[in-house]
């Protein structure tokens, strides 16, 4: 398998990726140290995460300790919902920047395709829908690229139709779209889709998720890593029900796509990387392609749109 994907832009970005969503400030900047440790060299947060103040302090802890170079990782963001509208899209990269204390990031995401009325940072609350035209949003990422502050730009949580209208106008077209993906919510049409249009496909949330639709008492929350299914494969393979969960995910079209799995625990951070070094047979593919449909994050719920396909 290969270890890193080559977006459009030529950049080499690694697949396997440390996801930060939900990770506590009192935690993530030891998990983000001990991840380099480890071996990861690709951080994926988020304005909205609330957290990239301390993963900028452990970024500058290991370039100061000589453990590595900026160059050596690939560090994604994302711009949040109140800064669609264009005037305001450059203002939340800059504030990521200075709370990561970088210069650049090597892939910049539109969060969400849903615009809310603007809110200066670091507000993060629920917003009033704005009707942004979302060319408006993409003619103002590709700027950051023009001026050196993003290597890359992508989207996140976007279906077809959507990256469709984004083909039709870019000047750039996305680098990078992160989906919801885990053997609950596989997305093929989606992925070939992207791949197709040279766009590359990272699964966030490929172990589940304690997500929103937990507090709304949705009983089959919490149910993909005790799945009978996963579990008997994992004990085929003498894995953990997480490792066959990123495996799968790993092993998809032909290893294309990136995994960014979420721990804040050494121990699990470093099992995680456990998805290399062994292999899915083809019988184990199909029984995990074929659970049932269950989507963690309902876009209904979270921001009063449909759910994306």
């Amino acid at each position: 398998m290969n270890e890193f994907v080559t977006l459009n832009t030529g950049a080499r970005m690694p697949r396997i990726g440390l996801g930060t969503w939900q990770s506590p400030l009192s935690e993530v900047k030891s998990a983000v140290k001990a991840a380099i440790d480890a071996g990861y060299r690709h951080i994926d947060t988020a304005y909205a995460y609330g957290n990239e103040a301390a993963i900028g302090e452990a970024l500058q802890e290991v370039f100061a300790e000589g453990k590595i170079r900026r160059e050596d990782l690939f560090i994604t963001t994302k711009l949040w919902n109140t800064f669609h509208r264009p005037e305001h899209v450059r203002e939340c990269l800059e504030y990521s920047l200075r709370q990561l204390q970088l210069g650049y990031v090597d892939l910049y995401l539109v969060h969400n395709t849903v615009a809310w009325k603007y809110q200066p940072p670091p507000s993060l609350g629920r917003a009033e829908d704005d009707p942004v035209p979302f060319q408006q949003t993409w003619h103002a990422m590709e700027e950051l690229v023009d001026l050196g502050l993003a290597k890359a730009i992508g989207v996140s949580n976007a279906c077809g139709a959507m990256l469709w209208d984004i083909l039709a106008y870019a000047r750039i077209p996305p680098a990078m779209n992160q989906i919801e993906l885990h053997p609950f919510c596989p997305q093929p049409e989606l992925i070939q889709y992207c791949l197709r249009k040279g766009i590359q496909v990272t699964a966030y949330s490929p172990l589940g998720s304690h997500g929103t639709r937990a507090a709304a008492g949705d009983a089959t929350q919490n149910v993909l890593l005790e799945d009978p299914v996963v579990r008997a494969i994992a004990a085929k393979h003498h894995q953990t029900p997480a490792q066959v969960c990123l495996r799968w995910a790993y092993q998809r079209e032909g290893g294309r796509l990136c995994v960014i799995p979420k721990s804040t625990r050494p121990d699990h951070i470093r099992d995680n990387l456990g998805m290399c070094g062994w292999a899915l047979d083809e019988a184990d593919m199909r029984q995990l392609d074929s659970r049932p449909f269950y989507r963690f994050f309902d876009k209904i719920e979270m921001y009063g749109v449909p759910l994306f396909h």
